[in-house]
């Protein structure tokens, strides 16, 4: 199979044209402008989604490296992690987490990590890779009606199910060794996908610490941030704020109140990045990111980094980027997860412009390619 990376670069775009592929897309429902899908290179399932996920125990997974990301999702009491080396390949899992039918999907060109609930209007949809992008997002369909979804914002755009917007499971991308600390009955996303596949490489080499996206983005923002700066990305009332993930890497710890509620927001440095070197194990490392509601039975408590680790300011206890307290007076305690995204700044931007950047003065907007 030839280098994802390259298919990209060598793909001349096609706009309003849909990839190759048998379609019956309902395409006079939709909410966007034909104009702005653009072909990838791959066809409609050139990027295959796995339907039919196998996983083994933590325990028993010998060929990820400590410090590579998965997405960890914990559902109804128990963990699952899906490893980006294989998301990589994939970009789409269909899957059940009890009785749950879930979708874990990936894009590597936005850094977007989401995992969504299937359920739309009382049916389970099962969704595939269309082959398009927009703003260098990948675009889904759902092979029911052929509608086409934003991965990055979950929403239907083209098609009967124009209008509708997936829900969210929250998830975070941590490092596999974090996974098999916090969640030791947790399970593991094999390679036995049903596909061969270079699992481990990395297509997109170079990627992260580059200059820019690779695909057309069109955006009305503009900003002072870098291009491949990450957001932690959260809703706000009605709309959105973000952080700049170096801005936390410098403290550690960030406190805030969103629609009035306390939430705490932790980085810890561990964590490859996925699309930097020729192989994931190789690559530099980009941090991991919780985002948590700061209180208890309690009430609220306060966090700080101190000498190198996260503490709450109560009892000193530390705790881990999955909320868990794991010594001290809190030892065993968790806190409440809160929904959000790790996002290259050019990605979201590009799809919610108005999003309150703390930190960023306000910018005028203009139209940018």
């Amino acid at each position: 199979m030839k280098s994802i990376a390259l298919a990209l670069l060598l793909a001349l775009p096609a706009h309003a044209q849909f990839a190759e592929g048998n379609w019956k897309t309902d395409r006079s429902r939709k909410s966007i402008d034909l104009n702005e899908l653009v072909r990838g290179g791959p066809p409609k399932d050139g990027i295959r989604s796995i339907d039919n996920p196998r996983f083994l125990p933590s325990n028993v997974i010998d060929w990820l490296a400590p410090k590579e990301l998965v997405i960890a999702v914990h559902v109804d009491g128990k963990a699952r992690a899906y490893p980006l080396q294989i998301l990589m390949w994939h970009e789409l899992v269909n899957d059940r987490a009890g009785e749950n039918p879930i979708l874990v999907s990936y894009c590597p060109l936005c850094n977007s990590a989401i995992v969504f609930d299937r359920r739309v209007a009382g049916a389970t949809l099962e969704f595939g890779v269309s082959g398009m992008l927009r703003n260098s997002d990948m675009v889904m369909y759902d092979r029911q009606t052929d509608s086409l979804w934003q991965q990055i914002t979950g929403e239907g755009i083209v098609g009967t199910h124009t209008g509708s917007t997936l829900r969210i499971i929250p998830s975070q991308m941590i490092p596999f060794d974090q996974f098999k600390e916090s969640y030791p009955g947790g399970v593991v996303l094999t390679r036995e996908t049903g596909f061969q596949r270079d699992y481990g490489r990395n297509p997109y080499r170079a990627y992260e610490f580059g200059n820019g996206p690779i695909m057309p983005v069109r955006s009305s923002r503009t900003t002072s941030l870098r291009p491949m700066e990450k957001l932690v990305v959260l809703k706000d009332g009605k709309g959105y704020r973000a952080y700049p993930v170096s801005q936390l890497a410098r403290r550690g710890v960030i406190e805030d109140k969103v629609d009035g509620r306390p939430l705490v927001l932790f980085y810890t440095p561990d964590g490859l990045s996925p699309v930097d070197a020729p192989t994931m194990a190789q690559s530099r490392s980009v941090g991991s990111i919780g985002v948590f509601s700061a209180e208890n039975a309690s009430g609220s408590i306060r966090f700080r980094r101190e000498k190198g680790r996260i503490e709450d300011r109560e009892t000193g206890s530390g705790w881990n980027v999955t909320g868990k307290a794991y010594d001290g007076a809190l030892k065993g305690t968790s806190l409440n997860p809160v929904e959000h995204g790790v996002y290259f700044a050019f990605a979201w931007l590009a799809f919610q412009p108005d999003t309150l950047v703390v930190g960023e003065p306000p910018a005028s907007p203009r139209l940018q390619e």
